[in-house]
């Protein structure tokens, strides 16, 4: 419909008129829409926005990854489970995202009590022959902020058009391999190799087999 409309439109000397596209509208129509070759130039999506549609609840839980007494150090701790997705990671963590100059390339979850070395590896949690590693000169940021230290405040809000820039930026640095709806490719992230054979150790004396 849209196709015709914007031959009548065009007919009738209107090239600039817009056609909206709207109605229950998702990532999936959308991109279906295109590879029609819909000449739809606003896509009015709503409904499937702003009630989270295909996912209405979000699980979430808090779990301990280190701890210690007033004064003392802090004491690593891993929660076990039958599946290796599920056993947590220890320690006092942060993400480290790597990157060119054009795109993303991986993230390291890393211990703040570990460090990093200069050069780093990451190992996939779920395939421990998966890795990646980055040389000292490598682009990167840390990517977690703290909120809040000891019950105050330490962080500024930015603005809503500073979160829309950044999201805009950040997406634009992703493969569009990963940013299709089918089949989509997986972004490399995994655990920096110290924090990974830390964790191997934790798991396997809390099983008793060291």
């Amino acid at each position: 419909m849209s196709i015709e409309a914007r031959k009548i439109l065009d007919q009738g000397e209107f090239p600039n008129a817009v056609i909206v596209g709207s109605n229950d509208l998702d990532e999936h129509i959308i991109e279906s829409l295109k590879t029609q070759r819909a000449t739809i130039n606003v896509w009015g999506v709503g409904t499937r926005l702003v009630t989270a549609y295909d996912q209405p609840a979000l699980g979430g839980v808090y779990k301990l990854s280190a701890i210690r007494k007033p004064g003392g150090p802090w004491e690593h701790k891993v929660k076990l489970s039958e599946q290796a997705a599920k056993i947590t990671n220890p320690g006092i963590l942060q993400v480290r995202r790597f990157r060119t100059e054009k795109e993303f390339v991986a993230d390291a979850i890393y211990d703040l009590e570990l460090g990093l070395p200069e050069a780093v590896t990451i190992v996939d949690p779920l395939d421990v022959t998966r890795r990646k590693h980055f040389e000292p000169d490598a682009i990167c940021e840390d990517l977690l902020a703290p909120i809040f230290r000891e019950g105050k405040l330490v962080y500024q809000t930015p603005s809503l058009e500073e979160i829309r820039k950044r999201v805009q930026q950040q997406l634009g640095m992703l493969h569009p391999g990963m940013k299709r709806c089918v089949n989509p490719h997986e972004y490399p992230a995994g655990l920096e190799l110290r924090l990974h054979e830390l964790k191997t150790q934790l798991v396997l004396k809390a099983r008793g087999e060291r």
